[in-house]
């Protein structure tokens, strides 16, 4: 059913459908499950389905390979604290721009040669080149002694955190090739890395194979194989007809809501969070009360429920750095429509008309919140406006293209939008800190606030920078959360090992996990 169907509908059986849709279950999966499971005859390798748009060039350390083929210096606990990989052990300075860390001995390149400052130097050299196709970061590598190596930030770059994803790559295969040309480069056809699989073959438009590193620093991984499929939107068919034990996609599948075979496991994305933005400075949305009442008449759970999204989904009401998500830092925004009538009955909209709508002083309260015409979104305005509707407030909805979206949300062009809102210190600076005022939103401590986490590098610094953001977001209700970004990975269940949110995906952590045998 399309978007202005559903919109057709009249609320109660809009809610209806949205129910209806969140339990019906496709009789494609029903008559797989019947059948005997395929994924059990593939005994211990590993099938994912992935996103072919680098299978010209498919093991390149920015594609789904990478944590397979390569290995970063620490990776991140489901704390958000560093853990040991390549590095050993670390040290900083007490600006926190400046590292230190000790090289793990003993790890070895898959063509058997040795893993060595140089090659991190090396790596990092590639990464702050400004004209580097693979500019990341500026930083500044100092290589002391055959074990130990500093890396700087330059300027306030922060380099904390990027040594989770920065993999290191080999000198001695990769030095005398163009780095201009570094996406080009055969080496991605058949790579040497050092992670916990190697190369084993690679079949154009089709798949590439990896095999356990015998050499791995933590022991040759219990899975065996993994095979990268490039299957583009066919995912969700080669999953659910066992051709593949993992798929990764923007929600849950209705398809596969119901299946006992898989389970479904959220990454959160910490940069980016879906929300109403109001217009600050329109006279509807002036008063901060006002704004609190339509948030606390939002039910945000059930939201999620008829968008299909994964139970586990973290709802929050504000900023929060990834480690504070990761510790569970974040709360839930307030459902409690009874207090949202009372704010409004408070701020003067009491009197309704014929036909329901808020009234003060013979004006509705009636706005247009624009939207994106893609269905999830706009699924979610509708649901919205049919909760605005029982507190008595109409809020029309215009659904518009990605880029006509921007541009109404860069001029300040609206009175709310049903879109993304970036949950940074510097998305939060473009939107309403000194450089734009966007949505009409201005506070000066909130200003200090997002320049003192665009400016350190020290985490327990920014962390409670975001916390006080967060104490201001909830008081004013400048937007209203509804909930974040992130990527669900459905995977078969006899994939083991796999746990939410730092294990969410199954190909950032093979090396740890284990395939069941059949039963």
């Amino acid at each position: 059913m399309n978007v202005q169907k559903i919109a057709s509908l009249s609320p109660i059986n809009r809610r209806r459908f949205a129910q209806m849709c969140a339990g019906s279950l496709p009789l494609a999966a029903a008559a797989c499950r019947r059948s005997k499971d395929r994924a059990y005859s593939r005994g211990n390798t590993l099938i994912a389905a992935v996103d072919p748009h680098n299978n010209d060039r498919p093991l390149t350390p920015d594609t789904e390979a990478e944590f397979l083929v390569y290995l970063p210096l620490v990776r991140m606990d489901e704390h958000g604290e560093r853990q040991p990989c390549l590095a050993t052990d670390w040290k900083h300075s007490a600006d926190y721009l400046e590292w230190t860390y000790r090289l793990r001995p003993g790890v070895r390149w898959h063509d058997g040669r040795p893993v060595t400052v140089d090659d991190v130097k090396f790596t990092h050299d590639l990464h702050s080149r400004p004209d580097s196709p693979v500019y990341q970061l500026r930083t500044e590598c100092t290589v002391h002694d055959e074990s130990t190596f500093t890396v700087r930030g330059i300027g306030w770059t922060r380099w904390a955190g990027a040594d989770s994803y920065m993999s290191m790559v080999p000198k001695h295969l990769l030095k005398d090739l163009d780095y201009q040309k570094w996406n080009e480069w055969d080496f991605w056809l058949r790579p040497v890395g050092n992670g916990p699989y190697r190369y084993l073959r690679y079949q154009p438009g089709t798949m590439v194979e990896l095999e356990a590193n015998p050499d791995y620093y933590k022991g040759k991984p219990k899975i065996e194989r993994v095979v990268l499929k490039f299957t583009g939107q066919a995912g969700l068919t080669e999953l659910l007809s066992g051709n593949v034990d993992a798929i990764r996609e923007n929600k849950q599948p209705r398809a596969v809501a119901n299946d006992s075979r898989f389970q479904t496991y959220w990454e959160p994305n910490p940069g980016r969070t879906w929300a109403i933005i109001w217009q600050n400075a329109h006279p509807l949305f002036r008063d901060r009360d006002v704004r609190r009442a339509l948030s606390l008449a939002i039910n945000r759970r059930e939201l999620v429920q008829v968008l299909n999204l994964p139970s586990q989904l973290a709802l929050v009401d504000g900023f929060y750095t990834e480690p504070q998500l990761r510790r569970g830092e974040g709360s839930e925004p307030r459902y409690d429509p009874a207090e949202a009538r009372r704010l409004l009955d408070e701020a003067g909209w009491r009197q309704r008309n014929r036909d329901g709508i808020r009234e003060q002083d013979g004006r509705e309260f009636r706005f247009t919140a624009l939207t994106l015409a893609e269905s999830s979104v706009a699924q979610t305005a509708l649901y919205v406006q049919d909760q605005f509707r029982d507190l008595g407030v109409r809020m029309d909805v215009q659904p518009l293209d990605g880029g006509v979206m921007s541009n109404r949300r860069n001029t300040g062009k609206f009175e709310a939008m049903v879109y993304y809102f970036p949950s940074t210190d510097n998305g939060l600076d473009v939107c309403c800190g000194e450089r734009a005022h966007l949505i009409g939103y201005r506070n000066p401590q909130l200003t200090r606030l997002i320049e003192v986490a665009r400016t350190t590098a020290d985490p327990e610094v920014i962390e409670d920078a975001y916390r006080e953001m967060t104490d201001l977001l909830r008081r004013d209700q400048p937007i209203a959360f509804l909930f974040g970004f992130g990527t669900a990975h459905i995977v078969h269940r006899r994939v083991k090992g796999l746990s939410v949110p730092s294990r969410a995906d199954p190909l950032r952590c093979t090396d740890d996990l284990g395939l069941e045998e059949e039963r």
